[in-house]
């Protein structure tokens, strides 16, 4: 794979039975991905199984549950390249916190692929995560009409299922002539890599044509340093070496850079990425590095790293548009979930519902409701019940997303307007 093409991250979303995990197996398979010998293997099991045929969603569930495991996968396994672009495929889909990774930033995605199947139409999770997309700042949708080959190629079902997608774009404010509709079979290989005779009454772009023609994300290098802390560990020769994801701007050997909420700062000494010592890091780089000073009790997981002269925001209070997705009752003032934000997990309290807004127009419905529930979305006032480090989304959209879970599941998804210092 080349490393000069522009890199693009890609959520696959969509109702979980619509082919989505088949989908991604196809593209890897397609676009040389996975070595021939693991679909040979997965082929031989799936058979076994009495399940032939079923080897691409096989290879992507087998994957699934290897992550699960916490075996680590080869990297190539989830990333593949186009002719103009290398993707990788953020959180393989079916992954049970898909929902809250995509939203807290663990895997930012730049644009989606929403899958439906042509069978099945539009279902209540195709629902949350178109919603959670343009909440997320997801620009450009794919189409995927999947599972043609269940309608038998039928052109009158794909235009129904197009209608109904139609309808749903256009209630959350998606521009619905960006979206390329493509009708297709993951599971027979039409229209994904090849055009398919079993729809030669469709002349649009098929799936590697939509994709290699989405649009780049500019790197937001211009924005300051910001790195969220996943991991601190000690290691013998180096000292204390925090691991995490580079967001935004540059690091740089010799910068001054403090850690908050944590509150401590130093130089940094070195950075290392796979393996390597390198001088400069930038986003998306997965880094370990050693500041000056630093020890392995001084910070921790949550921790932003930042400039000293331009540190991370520590809220004490802040305003943030949120939509609900589930809860089983009511959510009032007072209610005090765990907010995931970046790699930060905080208790906070929805001090007051300050707005109901139209969740696809964005209009004021109610001024200080006493309550939302399910599908509402709303502008509240949040105070962390310990110090949290989260920016403004219109600043550093990386910092700026987070999602609220309770009773294990994401209630809500949410971006964070505007953050009163503490």
């Amino acid at each position: 794979m080349s490393e000069d093409k522009p890199h693009q991250n890609l959520a696959i979303i969509g109702h979980v039975d619509h082919g989505k995990s088949t989908l991604v197996g196809r593209l890897l398979f397609e676009t040389g991905s996975v070595p021939e010998h693991v679909i040979e293997q997965h082929k031989a099991e799936a058979e076994e199984k009495g399940k032939g045929g079923f080897e691409f969603a096989y290879v992507m569930d087998n994957l699934a549950e290897e992550r699960e495991r916490g075996v680590t996968i080869d990297i190539a396994h989830q990333e593949f390249d186009t002719d103009d672009y290398y993707f990788t495929i953020v959180d393989c889909p079916g992954h049970r916190d898909f929902v809250k990774n995509m939203i807290t930033g663990a895997s930012q995605a730049d644009n989606a692929v929403l899958v439906v199947a042509a069978d099945d139409g539009v279902q209540p999770q195709t629902q949350e995560h178109v919603f959670l997309a343009r909440t997320l700042g997801i620009n450009e949708l794919v189409v995927v009409i999947n599972k043609m080959d269940l309608v038998n190629y039928d052109e009158g079902r794909y235009r129904e299922v197009v209608e109904e997608v139609s309808q749903l774009l256009k209630q959350v404010q998606f521009k619905v002539d960006d979206a390329s509709f493509i009708p297709a079979s993951a599971f027979e290989g039409d229209n994904i890599a090849e055009r398919s005779g079993n729809l030669d009454w469709y002349d649009g772009q098929i799936v590697l044509e939509a994709l290699n023609d989405l649009e780049a994300p500019e790197p937001p290098t211009d924005a300051p340093l910001r790195l969220p802390i996943q991991d601190v560990y000690t290691i013998s020769g180096i000292g204390t070496v925090p691991v995490g994801r580079l967001e935004t701007g540059v690091m740089n050997v010799g910068d001054n850079v403090v850690f908050q909420p944590s509150d401590v700062g130093g130089e940094v000494k070195s950075i290392e990425m796979h393996h390597e010592e390198v001088p400069q890091a930038g986003p998306g780089d997965n880094v370990g590095f050693n500041v000056r000073g630093i020890g392995k009790d001084d910070i921790r997981r949550g921790d932003v790293c930042g400039p000293a002269d331009n540190p991370p925001t520590v809220a004490e209070t802040f305003q943030a548009q949120i939509v609900v997705m589930q809860h089983p009752s009511v959510i009032t003032a007072g209610y005090t979930p765990v907010f995931h934000a970046h790699t930060a997990q905080v208790a906070c309290t929805i001090e007051s519902i300050d707005k109901k807004i139209n969740p696809a127009s964005g209009e004021v419905e109610e001024e200080n409701p006493d309550f939302i529930q399910s599908g509402d979305a709303a502008i509240i006032t949040v105070r962390p019940q310990k110090p949290l480090a989260i920016e403004p989304s219109s600043e550093i959209p990386e910092l700026g997303s987070f999602a609220i879970r309770d009773m294990g599941q994401t209630i809500a998804a949410g971006k964070v307007m505007s953050v009163t210092e503490r």
